[in-house]
Parts: C-alpha cells; sequence; structure tokens
C-alpha cells in the first residue's frame, strides 16, 4: 500500500459525510419550489490526504521501490509474495551483480556492490507471506560531480521535467529518475522469477539484439534453446560471439568520444502458463509495455511480430492451429509473439524494447539554467555509454513482476472453482518437472 502524506490543508475537499462542507459559505437557497430547499452548512476545513503515487507496480504481487542515487540506498517491499517459498538474499543477488554498475569497460565506472538484504518477510529461510523489505546501501556517491546540474539542465534528461512538475529536485545523481532506482525492481523480480520457474518451468530470458547500428539477425538467436550462459558470455549480453564483438567495438567508438548509443533488448519467456491477461484494458501484451516503458530510457515497445508486421497481409500473418503429440493446442507459427486476445496462449513470448542513447554525456551541448537564461553544459559524474548490457537484468525483472501478478490473478478468478480440463489444463510437456508447492 502506499504510503500517505498530509497537505496543508485544502479548503475546496469535499466532507467523506458526502455533504458540500466548505464549498460553499454559509447559505440557505431556496429553489423555484417552494416546498424544496437546500441548507448548506459550514464545516471545519480538513486535510486532504494524498496518496503518493508512482512508485509501486502491480495489484496482487506488488512492489513499492524507494530510494535514490545518492541518499543512503536504495530498496524495495515486496507485498502478496505468497509463503513458504524457499528465499534468501543469494536468490536475488545473482541478477542484481548482472545490473550492478562497473561490470566492464562499457558500463558506468562507478563502484557499487549492491549486497542487498533482507529486513522482513522471511523467516527461517522461507517467505512469510508478510511483506518482504530489500535494502542496498549506496557506498560510493560523488555528489560533488553534479554541480553544474544544480544550475543548468542536461538535455533530453528529467530534470527540467522534475522541477516542472515538483518545483524542486534531487541533483545528485538525478533522484529518483536515476537507474539506480531499477534495483528494486530487480531483487523482487528475481522472485518472481524463482516462483514462476518452480511453479510452471516457466524461464524469462533477456539479451542485446541491436546497438546503434550494429543489428542482431532474427534468425541468429534459436529461442528454443537460448541459455543464459550464452547470454553471460560476454560483457555486452548478446548470446552471437560475432554480432558481440561488434557491438562492444560501436560502444567503445563512442565511449572514448564522450558520446553515447542506444539499442535493443530481446527478451523472450518459455513455457509461460496460458490463460494469464483479461480482455480489454489489463491485456498481457498491456500490462508489458506498461511494465518496459517505465524503465529508464525506453523509447519504444513490440511484441510479436510488431511493426513488421503491417508488411503482412491476414493470410501471411495469422497463426494457423494445430494439436500436437500430446493433445496440446498449438501454433504453428508465432507471428503472435505468444499472446492473443491479450491473453497468453502457451507458445513463447517475445518482445523487443528500444533503449535511448543515454542523455548525460561529456560533450558540449547547449541548454538553459533554472534562471531560464540559455548556457552551455559539459555534464559531469559517470555514466553508461550504452544502456542496454545492464538493462538485459532490469527488463528480465520487469516482465517476471507482469507475469507473476497475472498468474495470481488468474487464479484468483479463474481457479476457485474446478476448472475444464479440456481447455484450461496445464500445457502437456515431457521436460517439465512438477511443481514444488501449489498456488
Amino acid at each position: 500500500m502506499a504510503s500517505s502524506v498530509a497537505s496543508k490543508t485544502f479548503l475546496a475537499a469535499p466532507r467523506t459525510d458526502g455533504s458540500l462542507g466548505s464549498l460553499l459559505p454559509d447559505l440557505r437557497r431556496q429553489l423555484p419550489s417552494p416546498n424544496v430547499q437546500i441548507l448548506i452548512r459550514s464545516r471545519t476545513p480538513k486535510k486532504l490526504q494524498v496518496k503518493a503515487a508512482g512508485s509501486t507496480f502491480g495489484t496482487y504481487f506488488r512492489v513499492t521501490t524507494f530510494g535514490e542515487s545518492h541518499g543512503g540506498g536504495v530498496g524495495c517491499i515486496i507485498d502478496g509474495c505468497p509463503p513458504r517459498i524457499p528465499l534468501s538474499e543469494a536468490d536475488m543477488q545473482v541478477d542484481l551483480d548482472r545490473r550492478r554498475p562497473g561490470q566492464s569497460r562499457i558500463t558506468t565506472p562507478r563502484k557499487e556492490t549492491d549486497t542487498c538484504k533482507i529486513y522482513s518477510g522471511v523467516s527461517e529461510g522461507v517467505t512469510t507471506g508478510t511483506p518482504i523489505h530489500v535494502f542496498v546501501p549506496n557506498t560510493d556517491q560523488r555528489g560533488h560531480d553534479y554541480s553544474e546540474m544544480s544550475v543548468a539542465y542536461r538535455p533530453s534528461h528529467a530534470d527540467a521535467t522534475y522541477d516542472m512538475k515538483y518545483g524542486v529536485r534531487s541533483v545528485q545523481g538525478g533522484g529518483r529518475s536515476s537507474a539506480r532506482e531499477t534495483i528494486g525492481r530487480v531483487a523482487p523480480g528475481a522472485v518472481a522469477k524463482k516462483i514462476l520457474k518452480q511453479f510452471a518451468g516457466t524461464e524469462i530470458l533477456a539479451y542485446v539484439s541491436q546497438v546503434h547500428n550494429v543489428v542482431l539477425p532474427e534468425d541468429v538467436v534459436d529461442h528454443e534453446m537460448l541459455t543464459l550462459d550464452q547470454v553471460e558470455s560476454n560483457i555486452v549480453r548478446c548470446p552471437d560471439p560475432e554480432y558481440a564483438e561488434k557491438m562492444i567495438a560501436a560502444i567503445d567508438a563512442v565511449r572514448v568520444r564522450g558520446d553515447s548509443v542506444g539499442g535493443v533488448v530481446t527478451c523472450i519467456v518459455r513455457n509461460c502458463p496460458r490463460g494469464l491477461g483479461s480482455p480489454v484494458f489489463d491485456k498481457l501484451e498491456a500490462e508489458l509495455a506498461k511494465a518496459m516503458m517505465s524503465l529508464p530510457a525506453t523509447k519504444g515497445f513490440e511484441v510479436g511480430s510488431g511493426f513488421a508486421g503491417t508488411f503482412l497481409t491476414g493470410s501471411e500473418h495469422n497463426d494457423e492451429f494445430y494439436t500436437d503429440e500430446f493433445g496440446n493446442i498449438r501454433t504453428r507459427t508465432n507471428r503472435s509473439g505468444g499472446i492473443q486476445g491479450g491473453i497468453s496462449n502457451g507458445e513463447i513470448i517475445n518482445m523487443r524494447i528500444a533503449f535511448k542513447p543515454t542523455s548525460t554525456i561529456g560533450r558540449k551541448q547547449n541548454t538553459v539554467t533554472r534562471e531560464k537564461k540559455e548556457t552551455e553544459l559539459i555534464a559531469r559524474g559517470r555514466h553508461d555509454p550504452c544502456v542496454v548490457p545492464r538493462a538485459v537484468p532490469m527488463v528480465e525483472a520487469m516482465v517476471a513482476l507482469v507475469l507473476m501478478d497475472q498468474l495470481m490473478a488468474q487464479h484468483a478468478q479463474c481457479h476457485l472453482f474446478p476448472i475444464n480440463p479440456d481447455l484450461q489444463g496445464t500445457m502437456k510437456l515431457p521436460e517439465l518437472e512438477p511443481a514444488n508447492f501449489q498456488m
């Protein structure tokens, strides 16, 4: 539940008892009919209660992130996690290590261990069903690097819009707009991935498929056989060694010039339970799109055939059905990307997320100050020349959070009573092991 804060007295706030309160002064207004009167009494003004918004994600598996880049630390509260699931800091640390800064020459040189600590919600090695508090301290802050940016706005950064919204901002490190906030997503994402894997054999894998103008051809990676080891085999997280070298070279070329480039992260989901997502406003691809576009620096999202599908006819694009050897309803092609009608169909979900070039660069740019005077700025600080290598675990985490939330919604609505096993049963796959717990 998001926290509440009390503002200054808000005189126009309607009362909870249904009266208009202090919206109008004391008066007795008589309507045209002599038999109808409305009495409006003055009430003592109440304080407006405002719930903090924008830092909580999910409905059933709910995550709230907190902290800033150069504050004492960052973290999250995980609410709604099922009980009796084995969990330790080590389960989260693997993905946090993949996300942390200072991994290689093509990432920010900021040195953080990003060591997490669980403070609640886990007892004797298992989840208790109560909120899980995870915290990661900041240890390598350099607030003085942002002295120029306290006066002038970084082009295409959140500096100006935070001032436009709040009238104040945390200058050091960009505050909440910093990618350091995503620690509070990656940690619970690791928890969600563990549950999904244990419950349904679900695997979520992301990799870099484009850096600047180096584009990995779609037919190079076999999504049926892709492994985490392949993704983690090089510093750019591209599973193809030849294209990985080209991508690294492209990042190096702009890094030495104080510039930056963008790219694309591709993410796949294998063994996703069927039936996730709801019609109309809560379609699975809509939930995924919101999750992906909430990540820092994202500028585009597509699933399945995406924009390329607009070049096909219906007969070319449709995924024809068939029944496989295990009696499962399958599709011969997968241009839908594993989602049809906003609901998962059990095929591999595949999506692509576009990330812009890093806004903070070490080259002179024209900008304005907070006093609206035109000036020039050369940004200092430690920043990624390309965000996509470190964005890979962030994408996986957000996909996991969406699927976990949708899985719990599916069981809450559609599994209260016996299911129709012919249509709602799990897909029969010989390689899946039985789940160790039930939801």
